[in-house]
């Protein structure tokens, strides 16, 4: 009878989630996928069997349409952009709406009522509003991806440099897709997890000057830790162009970072997925063609 619990994934062409789809099909649960628009990715979604709907999380009437006939779903918005907190007031009353029996809810280890990070004091709000509607939920609060390293990959790739304002902050890096199976997990067994606050982290906790030798022994060339300012991380990144958002959002969790809020390991992953979690060696290994 479990088998046919329906669930939804919004951000399914994205990391996380588009590994909580894989993980969902291969432990044959039926999955709506929810994507921003329908092109080559979301095509190929479909092509593995997952239904495909187009909807925009800042429109509830989308969000709603995209939640009738599912049992749990998970909500995951960008961080490059605003509008979490309306994005997830929507999905609190769509969840309502259609009778949902759970939501799996990607937060930040940072949230909290005083964060100083809009991104992250809205992501705590929003956890307020899940809660509020009764529907059992679950929090996910991972630290910072190994993803992030594919936001300067130009400068790795170009000056053997990790150019980063997290100072000498420590934390365990985690990979999407490890958090991807921990959505499938706890998705389909929504009662065992209902009402947490899951932490996630990767198996090892580090400072950049540490992870700058780990990814040098993996691209095989000295990769060095520089830490900047804001300003010049931004500077430096200009090919990618940021947000005011995005950059007060890093203004402060680098703050956060320095202070200890990423800190910390736990085998959380591994208990809820079986699965050791994957290394930031690993990770490089993956990806060196990005870097190099």
């Amino acid at each position: 009878m479990e088998k046919q619990i329906k669930v939804l994934i919004t951000g399914a062409t994205g990391k996380s989630g588009g590994a909580a789809v894989d993980e969902l099909l291969k432990m044959g649960y039926p999955v709506r996928a929810l994507v921003h628009q329908l092109d080559e990715r979301s095509a190929q979604l479909a092509a593995k069997g997952v239904e495909v709907v187009a909807g925009d999380l800042l429109n509830l009437d989308d969000i709603s349409a995209a939640m009738q006939g599912v049992d749990t779903a998970y909500l995951c918005y960008p961080v490059l952009v605003p509008g979490v907190l309306q994005a997830t007031a929507y999905f609190a009353i769509a969840a309502k709406e259609n009778g949902l029996k759970g939501i799996v809810n990607m937060s930040q280890i940072s949230a909290r009522r005083d964060a100083k990070s809009n991104a992250a004091q809205d992501h705590w709000a929003g956890e307020q509003l899940l809660n509020a509607t009764g529907i059992p939920t679950v929090h996910l609060r991972p630290t910072f991806f190994d993803d992030w390293f594919l936001y300067i990959r130009d400068l790795i790739r170009e000056n053997n440099e990790i150019a980063l304002p997290f100072g000498n902050g420590r934390w365990a890096p985690v990979d999407s897709a490890d958090l991807g199976r921990v959505v499938a997990k706890v998705a389909t067994h929504i009662n065992a997890y209902a009402g947490q606050i899951l932490q996630l982290y990767g198996p090892q906790e580090y400072n950049l000057a540490e992870m700058a030798a780990v990814i040098s022994g993996e691209l095989g060339r000295m990769i060095r830790y520089q830490p900047v300012s804001i300003a010049e991380f931004f500077e430096r990144n200009a090919k990618r162009p940021a947000s005011e958002h995005f950059i007060q959002h890093v203004t402060h969790v680098a703050e956060d970072c320095v202070n200890g809020i990423f800190a910390g390991t736990n085998d959380l992953i591994e208990t809820i997925t079986g699965q050791q979690p994957e290394t930031l060696a690993a990770f490089f290994s993956k990806n060196k063609a990005v870097f190099n």
